[in-house]
């Protein structure tokens, strides 16, 4: 394979930038563009040592740098690989990287460095793709289940469940293709309890999925209801910040305003939108269909409702456009002497909640109701968690798989047939953690990722 090279930190200025190598020839790579200034050359140093130096480029010296080196297979790649770590700034850092490509190195695919760690057998396929989730984690519960999936929680949880099936496997293949022979013979019952057992084992990984996804990608949250409700106003307590504009003139807010947000254990990717009602304004109205839209679109809405004004057309518009959809009541101007009857909001809701966006009150029990309504409140990330739509459709596969096992089992089939499904059980899981991956699979997973990693 060739030495590949890429900047491995953010496309921004820092303290320290770095360049990675990796490959057979990653040593001699370096040692052409990098002079230790004890003389040694990096090719005669052992693993995990670094030794400080100048990067040139074109024979001129181009930074002080310090160059890490990692023998194989004791590296992140499992190859040779050293990281030369210069003076952050990016023109330098692309200068370095430039060096080693000028000097036999190759630029590095997305992802490359990870899908040859996966290559080379330093992590499978669930841990490569907890890499991604670890470094895009917006929060502390993201964080933690994408680095005890990293830690192996997952891969763990799933070799147990084919481990166990392909002891049933083996021993129903054997029973079947050597029938005179004393061989210990798998009950009816053994065999149903197995099958039962890694069942359960994966309904349990899939119930969990819905709660884990919105933890580890946050959800798509609008902020709706007619002019005036208050919907800047808890934009702006939820981001704490002046994010939207707050005025007592109704059509304010004309278009989607943005802003990512954690409340709870759950990040919001929050949209204020346009107050719904019928207007004349053209440019209003684009809003308005835009507000209408995102409600269609949304994972999550908050539909505000003034208590101190009579209900509206526009109100009660709103309980049609939410029905179906995980929405929240949320009655806000609750500082403020009560118009009409809110309890109407108990029959079209789930759940409906109390608050004053300008005191700032009652703010702590929308963030409740929303872990509640997404099924985050008793996440555990340090449970085994699917991270992602391939990881679950694997999962899904084999459950489908071993109900046909436990069908074929009951209605008395031959052990044989009963085999088969199992066999197509574990060849899912084994497409889960990589084992029986296609190329074309993998090499997908790897293009999402960034370069440099």
């Amino acid at each position: 394979m060739s030495t590949i090279a890429a900047i491995a930190t953010g496309q921004a200025a820092g303290g320290i930038g770095i360049v990675r190598i990796s490959g057979e020839n990653a040593l001699f790579v370096a040692d052409r563009i990098f002079k230790t200034v004890s003389g040694l050359k990096l090719n005669t140093l052992s693993g995990y040592k670094a030794a400080f130096g100048t990067v040139f480029l074109d024979e001129k010296p181009l930074d002080e740098a310090i160059a890490t080196v990692f023998r194989a297979p004791k590296s992140y790649t499992g190859e040779d690989v050293v990281e030369i770590s210069c003076h952050g700034g990016l023109y330098v850092t692309k200068q370095v990287l430039r060096a080693a490509l000028q000097n036999g190195a190759v630029p590095a695919e997305a992802g490359e460095f990870t899908k040859r760690a996966f290559l080379n057998g330093k992590l499978d396929l669930a841990k490569a793709e907890a890499v991604m989730q670890l470094i895009s984690a917006q929060g502390e519960q993201a964080r933690a289940a994408s680095f005890n999936t990293l830690e192996g929680a997952l891969s763990r949880e799933i070799a147990a469940v084919s481990a166990d099936l392909k002891t049933v496997s083996a021993s129903l293949a054997a029973w079947v293709d050597y029938p005179d022979e004393e061989i210990d013979d798998l009950s009816d019952d053994a065999i149903t309890r197995s099958i039962d057992k890694a069942i359960r084992a994966l309904q349990a990984l899939l119930a969990r999925f819905d709660s884990g996804k919105v933890i580890l990608n946050g959800v798509d949250t609008a902020i709706v209801g007619k002019p005036n409700v208050g919907k800047s106003t808890l934009m702006n307590v939820l981001v704490g910040a002046e994010k939207s504009i707050v005025t007592d003139i109704a059509g304010t807010t004309r278009d989607i305003v943005e802003e990512t947000v954690t409340v709870g254990n759950v990040v919001l990717r929050l949209s204020d939108t346009a107050g719904l009602r019928d207007t004349a304004d053209t440019v209003e109205r684009i809003g308005v269909e835009r507000a209408r839209k995102k409600i269609e679109n949304a994972a999550l809405v908050l539909a505000l409702f003034d208590s101190s004004v009579p209900l509206t057309d526009a109100d009660r518009d709103l309980f049609a456009l939410c029905k179906g959809k995980k929405a929240i009541a949320v009655v806000n101007k609750t500082d403020l002497h009560g118009a009409w009857d809110t309890k109407i909001l108990d029959t079209v809701f789930n759940k409906v909640i109390y608050i004053s966006a300008k005191e700032n009150t009652g703010v702590e029990n929308l963030e409740k109701a929303i872990e509640e309504t997404l099924g985050t409140a008793d996440f555990d990330p340090s449970a085994a968690t699917l991270m992602n739509e391939r990881q679950y459709a694997c999962c899904l596969a084999a459950l489908e798989s071993l109900f046909e096992a436990k069908s074929a089992q009951d209605s008395g089939l031959t052990r044989d047939a009963v085999n088969v499904s199992i066999d197509a059980a574990i060849e899912s899981l084994d497409m889960l953690t990589g084992e029986k991956a296609t190329e074309s699979v993998v090499n997908e997973i790897f293009s999402r990722f960034c370069v440099g990693k």
